[in-house]
């Protein structure tokens, strides 16, 4: 048990779980001079301190607050931790010579003909060892804790043949067992072609579906399946074939969806109820009516955005049209080297003029609905999860995007424990 009293606000209160949508999406419900009672990793209470329970006001005023059941939140507000729907958390070393070679002028396509980009980390995965990816991956995974995250999603998508594939999956499986964090598993093995397909991509496509989606849905490694549907990469119709295949084992697909160009990778996405479909920097009219008619999340990413000094997607138009945005870090060695959430939100707020509240709501609920754990994580409601952000004494909520470099966070509780 533990009971957080004097909250300075209680921010993100959800009295029935429920995907923000629309204008709707600047609203952050909250909760001024609360209290919130954590019960079996669950919350279990929360209300304005006026209407706490005589017997937890008993407690709070004879408990010695030495012993941790007790939290006197005064001046600090509580919200629900980050839920980081795009990662690619397990990789092997780091890529900043092509980050100069980005200065210099060369674009993300060129780096990749160079044998750069998605082709450079596979090579580099494939000479590491199962358990250094592990150690590796579980530093990324305390490092993102240390920033608010409390579920993640990761992915595949640096082997690019099948028993590096595994290879990863293993890793993200142990992290699973050994880290506190939530984590949705993604099987992104389209997510380049690897140099002895460069003339005969069928050939890849054939191999990602007859050898490693049968192998991967027999170990239950994965929880969805992505692809990589932009031009010079998969195609639409490769995309369609990869996720026909992938649904009849169970794997729900994500799409990486219109980073570089129209791609189609949005309406192939809602064709197969994608749970999201990430990037979308390239998105308009089209793509803005295939997803109000769906349930398929919009997701951006524009910490890569950024990074590679693309135009940003077009996130206050996607909202403006009434379709739910969640916001991801895309963490990864190639594009965005960060797993800083509090940075994705002043690059939205900034660049994509989002309200600081749109920007929270996009990296907790609608980010835990990207991850497919809405149900259970991403709002202050009864019975969730107790994922939760004890925040410093800060002024507002807007002070998080606002002061970007400025660490704003006490504590962060998973599951009611403090990490």
């Amino acid at each position: 048990m533990k009971l957080f009293v004097n909250i300075k606000e209680l921010v993100g209160v959800q009295e029935v779980s429920a995907l923000k949508v629309g204008a709707e999406m600047d609203s952050l419900n909250g909760i001024k001079d609360a209290f919130l009672l954590v019960e079996d990793g669950r919350i279990a209470q929360y209300g304005p301190m006026c209407d706490m329970p005589q017997n937890l006001r008993d407690l709070a005023e004879n408990a010695v607050l030495q012993s941790g059941e007790i939290v006197d939140a005064t001046g600090r507000y509580i919200m629900p931790a980050f839920c980081d729907s795009h990662t690619h958390l397990v990789y092997a070393g780091s890529r900043e010579q092509e980050f100069t070679d980005k200065i210099k002028g060369l674009s993300y396509q060129e780096i990749a003909r160079r044998g750069g980009g998605i082709l450079n980390s596979a090579k580099l995965l494939s000479q590491t060892s199962e358990e250094s990816l592990f150690n590796s991956a579980m530093q990324r995974a305390r490092e993102i804790m240390g920033q608010g995250t409390g579920a993640v999603e990761i992915k595949s998508g640096y082997g690019l043949n099948p028993q590096d594939e595994i290879k990863m999956l293993r890793v993200i499986a142990r992290m699973k067992e050994e880290s506190p964090l939530t984590i949705k598993s993604t099987f992104l093995g389209a997510h380049a072609f690897p140099a002895k397909y460069a003339d005969d991509h069928n050939v890849y496509v054939e191999e990602i579906i007859n050898e490693m989606i049968p192998m991967i849905a027999s170990e239950g490694l994965a929880e969805y399946i992505d692809a990589f549907c932009e031009e010079g990469f998969f195609s639409v119709e490769d995309t369609d074939r990869i996720f026909n295949a992938g649904m009849k084992y169970g794997l729900r697909p994500k799409v990486h969806a219109n980073q570089m160009g129209f791609s189609g990778g949005v309406q192939v996405g809602v064709k197969y109820n994608a749970i999201s479909v990430d990037h979308l920097e390239s998105t308009g009219a089209d793509e803005f009516r295939a997803l109000k008619e769906s349930d398929t999340i919009a997701t951006i990413l524009p910490g890569a955005t950024f990074f590679l000094n693309m135009q940003y997607a077009p996130a206050r138009q996607i909202i403006d049209y009434g379709i739910p945005v969640a916001m991801a870090s895309n963490y990864n060695p190639g594009s965005c080297p960060s797993g800083s959430l509090q940075f994705q939100m002043a690059l939205a707020c900034i660049a994509m003029k989002l309200t600081p509240a749109e920007a929270l709501n996009a990296c907790t609920i609608n980010g835990a609905f990207a991850m497919g754990v809405d149900d259970m994580l991403g709002g202050i409601t009864a019975g969730k999860q107790a994922n939760i952000i004890l925040t410093k004494e800060i002024p507002s909520i807007d002070f998080i995007p606002y002061a970007f470099t400025t660490p704003f966070m006490e504590r962060l509780y998973i599951a009611g424990r403090e990490v």
